[in-house]
């Protein structure tokens, strides 16, 4: 199949389900979620979503639930610090080793890096894969990515009103690993004594995070598996989720 044929069928496929999207369904009159009065996406002319309403979407969408909102730096933090440290102290465990192996070979997997602003109209899958070149290129310790993992299988297991599917604990490591990329940051001089800049961070959202949180799962389950001896964690504040001496981007 020539470009221009594989375009014409991406735009006809496009107009099509736009058609669709536009095409209000009688059929899904109210929004999944307890006690919410909208009406979902398909019933409103505003999408084909069949289960939930336009804000209820968006939060599945950024959250991984419908309803349950993403852990704070507050609430994860000391889970992650915990997390950290232990890995340091069993460094040297089999486990540990074969999940830093498995995020190493993310990293050496994921190709060549590009810019934040130029990632615009890629797929999800590529999408998600420039977020693990982005680390590499930033020197990102892969033991704070496992930490990451360990910390939402820890919250989750310690939260009373927890949501423990795999897509929640999914997206919930995968915002805090696409919070490690960053995004990209440019500055050039220009005029006199001026200083343009350029801050460009990618849609921490959609089918992205789901993709991020599957490769870290797959990277880090047999390790949580076999773990023993994790910390409980208190209630204390841990005001950074790493010790100094790792590697972590820092802002500028």
């Amino acid at each position: 199949m020539t470009d221009i044929a594989r375009w014409k069928r991406r735009a006809a496929r496009k107009a099509e389900v736009k058609g669709r999207a536009q095409e209000p369904s009688h059929m899904f009159k109210m929004c999944r979620v307890v006690g919410c009065k909208h009406t979902a996406r398909a019933g409103t002319g505003d999408g084909l979503d069949t289960r939930f309403c336009r804000p209820h979407a968006d939060h599945y969408a950024r959250h991984g639930s419908p309803y349950k909102r993403s852990y704070n730096a507050t609430e994860i933090n000391p889970y992650r610090r915990a997390a950290v440290e232990w890995l340091l102290a069993h460094k040297t465990d089999r486990w540990v080793v074969n999940a830093v192996q498995r995020v190493t070979t993310l990293y050496a997997n994921a190709g060549q890096h590009e810019e934040a602003f130029r990632l615009r109209g890629l797929p999800p899958r590529e999408r998600a894969t420039k977020a693990w070149a982005r680390l590499r290129k930033h020197k990102i310790d892969p033991l704070l990515v496992v930490a990451i993992w360990l910390a939402v299988e820890m919250i989750v297991r310690d939260d009373i009103q927890a949501v423990d599917t795999e897509e929640f604990k999914r997206v919930q490591a995968a915002k805090l690993v696409h919070r490690l990329a960053s995004g990209s940051h440019k500055q050039w001089p220009q005029g006199l004594g001026g200083t343009k800049e350029l801050h460009v961070y990618p849609a921490s959202r959609g089918n992205v995070l789901r993709y991020i949180g599957k490769d870290i799962q797959e990277a880090v389950e047999l390790l949580y598996a076999n773990a023993k001896g994790l910390p409980v964690v208190g209630t204390a504040s841990a005001a950074r989720a790493a010790p100094r001496k790792l590697a972590v981007r820092r802002r500028t």
